[in-house]
């Protein structure tokens, strides 16, 4: 009798430990899961084109999606792998320059790079009629080089764009690899060739999938190079069936066929590092790494550059050119894109101060309950915000139609109860593109600031509670200052992926208002090259913030695996 009376007791008691904070990170975790519950709610009302879109639109795109996938996913981790090896390995002309160079495609979205290859290889374009004037032909009809648009240049130009997040990754796992275990592979008898495909690599696979599927979720969310280059993708087919076509159980229930691949990529990434811990060491010693001299150092150089000057020199150099012969011209900005640039900056800093806010409460709710030794519940809430970033962001927005609607729905008729007029309060509204972006980058901001917090002893806090300090004075008190760097770290990222977010500003954003992303998507669909150069270069001057920062860091990372 007393075990059975204590089982409601001891789950009052477990309620009762869940203080205020970990009751608003689980409502915060609530809160991303609407939108997927609501998606799947709005699937199931059933979609009057249905049957024409599993019949012709379906099957195009989940083909073409999956080809676009096994491409990208072969592409990056054949140029990060490789290139991450060749510059951990070998020591040769410009190696530390180009070390964090190849970081540089990261600052150039991929609509963007699609954008400008558009323009270089069109058959009146500055490659083709240099090539046409060096073999002397005259005519696009006596030389041209294949069509860029189309599957394959798809799948080339992403590549070329989201290599460094397997570069990275893969790089970090280089560097700290003991050098011990490929020196006892060279006294086997093993070459350096053998060494690497048989030790360094089965060790990087946990790596190599951690970047490989950032770089896959990456391309799921893309929409502007994908269309631009006439390939009909799900994320395309999502947005063209809402937009187009106004059938928005249709596109729900294209998004949920999205939501099965995204999962499908996450499982193959836990896959690839299922046994992630067996080549950990306490203090490895890094690889010294062989230096190439002549001829061998310069063809290194030429193949750790060859990504960098595809997958950013040349589209940031057609940006540069473009926009300094638009004023040089003297056409100048229009008011539209100085009005799209403001709007930018206003919905980014508003979606970074949320974020961050609601970053620091899933984190600070994390750093009490592992004090208190009950981490159920807020890891359980951290864990369910890293959601969003794994949902693309056309999924996102489809989601969170429903309940947006439903909220006006509601508040309208509050208002009329009152007598006030009936209005669109959230949809259609900055607020409901401001809460897509809180969202989808909500681990952006938790995982930065709970970095922090992991730097901060925890002894710090059992002080603070010694001397009665209430949790919320603790905080602001004592770790806010500390956190100010891993904070402005977080704030920068999610201010500068706002700014390229694309598919999500399409289909929430205002009724005229425009961003510097939808500027370009704009002037791109019309085949405005030259209008859009400056909103294009724009975007890209503001993501080299973070490249900078990250290639920074990594640099002096590196330098203290060096030392140790």
């Amino acid at each position: 009798m007393s075990s059975t009376m204590s089982s409601p007791a001891s789950a009052l008691q477990r309620a009762a430990r869940i203080d205020g904070w970990q009751l608003a990170a689980l409502l915060i975790a609530l809160l991303v899961l609407l939108p997927l519950l609501a998606l799947a709610w709005t699937a199931a009302q059933g979609s009057d084109a249905w049957q024409h879109v599993l019949a012709n639109v379906l099957p195009q795109a989940a083909r073409n999606t999956l080809w676009l996938l096994l491409g990208v996913g072969a592409l990056t981790v054949a140029i990060g792998t490789g290139s991450a090896w060749l510059v951990t390995a070998y020591d040769f002309p410009g190696r530390g320059t180009v070390a964090w160079a190849l970081l540089l495609p990261l600052a150039v979205p991929t609509y963007i790079v699609a954008y400008a290859y558009l323009d270089l290889l069109h058959p009146l374009g500055p490659v083709q009629s240099l090539i046409r004037a060096l073999l002397g032909y005259d005519s696009p009809r006596d030389f041209r080089l294949p069509d860029i648009r189309g599957l394959a240049g798809c799948i080339v130009l992403l590549g070329l764009v989201l290599y460094p997040y397997v570069y990275i990754t893969t790089r970090a796992m280089f560097m700290t690899q003991a050098a011990s275990l490929l020196e006892a592979a060279r006294t086997l008898g093993a070459g350096r060739a053998a060494a690497f495909r048989r030790v360094a690599l089965p060790l990087a696979r946990p790596a190599i999938a951690v970047g490989a599927a950032l770089a896959l979720l990456e391309t799921l969310n893309d929409i502007g190079a994908s269309e631009f280059l006439g390939v009909q993708t799900l994320t395309v087919a999502v947005y063209t069936t809402w937009i187009t076509r106004s059938d928005l159980p249709g596109a729900a229930q294209i998004a949920l066929a999205m939501l099965l691949v995204v999962v499908a990529v996450i499982a193959l990434e836990r896959y690839g590092r299922r046994r992630q811990g067996y080549a950990n060491t306490l203090r490895p010693r890094p690889m010294q790494p062989q230096r190439l001299r002549g001829v061998a150092g310069w063809a290194a150089l030429a193949l750790a550059l060859l990504p960098v000057l595809l997958g950013f020199v040349a589209p940031a150099a057609y940006l540069v050119a473009e926009t300094w012969q638009r004023f040089a011209e003297g056409a100048g900005v229009s008011a539209t894109l100085w009005r799209s640039l403001w709007n930018t900056l206003r919905v980014a800093t508003l979606a970074t101060l949320v974020t961050v806010a609601a970053g620091l409460v899933l984190a600070w709710a994390l750093r009490l309950a592992q004090a208190r030794r009950q981490t159920r519940v807020a890891s359980a809430a951290l864990r369910v915000g890293s959601l969003g970033y794994a949902v693309p962001g056309t999924v996102l927005a489809i989601g969170l139609l429903a309940p947006l609607a439903w909220f006006d729905d509601g508040a309208n008729a509050l208002l009329q109860a009152f007598g006030a007029t009936p209005r669109m309060l959230l949809m259609g509204s900055v607020s409901a593109l401001v809460l897509a972006y809180v969202l989808r980058f909500l681990i952006i901001g938790a995982g930065g600031i709970e970095s922090g917090f992991a730097r901060i002893p925890p002894s710090l806090d059992q002080a603070a509670r010694a001397l009665g300090t209430p949790p919320a004075a603790v905080l602001r008190r004592v770790h806010l200052p500390l956190l100010r760097p891993a904070m402005a770290a977080a704030a920068l990222l999610v201010f500068v992926d706002t700014m390229k977010e694309l598919p999500a500003t399409l289909l929430l954003r205002p009724l005229n208002f425009e961003t510097l992303a939808t500027w370009l998507y704009a002037d791109a669909a019309r085949g405005a090259y030259e209008d859009g150069a400056v909103a294009a270069l724009l975007i890209v001057l503001a993501g080299l913030l973070p490249v900078i920062v990250l290639a920074r860091t990594g640099l002096k990372y590196g330098q203290e695996v060096s030392s140790s």
